[in-house]
């Protein structure tokens, strides 16, 4: 099964999949990816973008080969905000969306106390298309 969680940063979803996901299951999330890529004393949130381009790659990568392997093991695939085409293949592929949204004023709150600023950026931009995505995912959404 292919889970794809989306929301906002420091909504949860990272939490949400720990939570879930068992040892042999396959977690695709770019913060663990780019913080596996960094070197030794790189700050947890690096937004590097060399270092977030280089993720990316490995993201896309991971996630290629994952989806071959989602009739044996669990997928649990990280992707903030998909677009239309990204949410079509997913269905196409039975996947369950998952949205982690714990609301805006505690994902502000989050925002300030723990990740780079510009992250309040990326979950307006999320809470703005948050109405579309409900309408092209409706029948395949659960609320966290």
């Amino acid at each position: 099964m292919l889970y794809v969680v989306t929301g906002p940063p420091a909504a949860g979803k990272t939490s949400w999949i720990d939570s879930r996901a068992k040892p042999g299951d396959i977690v695709i999330d770019l913060d663990r990816i780019t913080r596996a890529l960094a070197g030794p004393g790189a700050p947890s949130w690096n937004q590097d973008p060399t270092l977030l381009r280089v993720a990316h790659k490995a993201r896309y990568a991971a996630m290629y080969e994952a989806f071959e392997h989602r009739d044996k093991v669990d997928v649990y695939l990280i992707h903030t905000m998909p677009t239309t085409k990204w949410l079509a293949r997913y269905r196409r592929m039975d996947a369950q969306i998952i949205a982690v949204d714990p609301g805006r004023s505690i994902v502000m709150q989050r925002i300030e106390a723990m990740r780079d600023p510009e992250m309040r950026r990326v979950a307006t931009r999320w809470y703005r298309s948050r109405a579309a995505t409900r309408a092209v995912t409706a029948g395949h959404t659960l609320e966290w």
